[in-house]
This record gives C-alpha cells, sequence and structure tokens, in this order.
C-alpha cells in the first residue's frame, strides 16, 4: 500500500472497517462492503480470465503475432465452441446443450487430478513412509521410528474386521492419538494463516491508515 494514493488508502480502511463491523452484528454497513468485495473480484477476475485466456491463449494460439515463427493452432477452436455452449446455459430453450462442456470439463478435471493427487497423495507417500528404520542421526532415527508406527497404528484403526480389543484395541488407541495429534496440526495451521491475514489488516488500519487518515484531516 505504500504507493497507493491516500484517497485509495482511506476507502480501503473504511471498507476494511465496514467488513469488521459484522462482529458486532449484521447490518448495513456490512452488507454494502461486502457487495462491493463481491463486485470487484468479479469484475477483477472477468478482465484476468478475459486477458489470459482469450486473449493470450486463444487469440495469440489462433492468429498468432507477425514475425513469432509460430503456426495457428486449430485445436484450440474445440475450447472455444465448448466455452460458448457454456453461455447456452442462460438460455432456457437451449440450456441443455450446456450439459456437453460441462461433462467434458468435470471428467478431464477428474482424470488429470486423479492422476496428479494419485502421485503426490499416495505414491509420494508411501515412498516416503517406507525409508529405513534406522538413519544416521538419532533425531532422523525418531522420526522414522514416528512415522512407522503411526502408519502402521492408523491402519489398524481403520481395519473394522476385527474387533478392536487386546493388543489389537490398543494399537488402534495409539492410531487415534496419531490421527487427533495430525487434525490438530492442521486445523492450528489454517487458524494461523487466517490470523495472519487479520494481523496484516489490523497493521494496516493502525500504520497506513491511521497516518494518512491523520494526514487528511
Amino acid at each position: 500500500m505504500a504507493d497507493a494514493s491516500p484517497i485509495g488508502i482511506f476507502i480501503a480502511g473504511v471498507l476494511t472497517l465496514g467488513i469488521f463491523s459484522f462482529l458486532y452484528k449484521d447490518n448495513p454497513v456490512y452488507k454494502v462492503c461486502e457487495a462491493i468485495f463481491i463486485g470487484v473480484s468479479a469484475a477483477y477476475w472477468a478482465v484476468e480470465y478475459f486477458y489470459s485466456a482469450l486473449y493470450k491463449k486463444f487469440w495469440l494460439g489462433v492468429i498468432p503475432p507477425e514475425g513469432s515463427g509460430a503456426d495457428p493452432d486449430m485445436w484450440l477452436w474445440g475450447g472455444a465452441i465448448l466455452g460458448v455452449l457454456m453461455l447456452c446455459r442462460m438460455i432456457p430453450k437451449i440450456n441443455w446443450l450446456s450439459r456437453w462442456p460441462l461433462a467434458f470439463i468435470v471428467g478431464a478435471t477428474a482424470g488429470l487430478y486423479m492422476m496428479t493427487f494419485f502421485v503426490s497423495n499416495a505414491m509420494n507417500q508411501i515412498a516416503s513412509t517406507m525409508q529405513p528404520l534406522i538413519q544416521d542421526t538419532f533425531l532422523a532415527t525418531l522420526g522414522s521410528f514416528t512415522v512407522a508406527i503411526g502408519t502402521v497404528t492408523g491402519l489398524i484403526y481403520f481395519f473394522f474386521s476385527k474387533e478392536h480389543k487386546g493388543i489389537f484395541g490398543g494399537a488402534a488407541k495409539v492410531g487415534i492419538w496419531f490421527l487427533m495429534v495430525t487434525f490438530g496440526a492442521s486445523f492450528g495451521y489454517t487458524v494461523m494463516s487466517r490470523m495472519s491475514l487479520l494481523i496484516g489488516r489490523l497493521d494496516f488500519l493502525f500504520s497506513s491508515w491511521a497516518t494518512n487518515f491523520g494526514q487528511m484531516f
């Protein structure tokens, strides 16, 4: 915000306080600020997608600039046609045509993400788990044993074909502890990321906005 104009900083501070007013109760000021945020975000991403998708990828792909040496990519017309069919959703009589591009997007995305997450969430984790128990240092060895115990006991907890009693039940309880620690750490990380956003807004209000407010008035 260092390069922003004084009036821009002032408006940003007022809108921030308007959003914070929801902490008291739902009110017209909050609704106005929320509508402005949604409207500005929608307009920004509409322009961004128009420039990055329609112009840079489609237009420059179909009609390459002179001197670039690139050949026109006629396959891009397929994506353009699917994009136009998606807009048929707003026309009641032919809104069924929008199911074709939607089915293509869902199917292609599911196939792509299936391979991506299979590699990142399955194969890489399995490879990271199957490490030698004895490492070069004590802490590394302790970490390897912790990973091994957590993996085995966690799998035992989700094995419901055998009643959780005796040694098997004790191992399942250890697995619960590992799961709770994992969920707690994940939740704590999420809370801290949200807290960093709050700290950033408070720092803006008490530094940039307060200084600019004093200079303006």
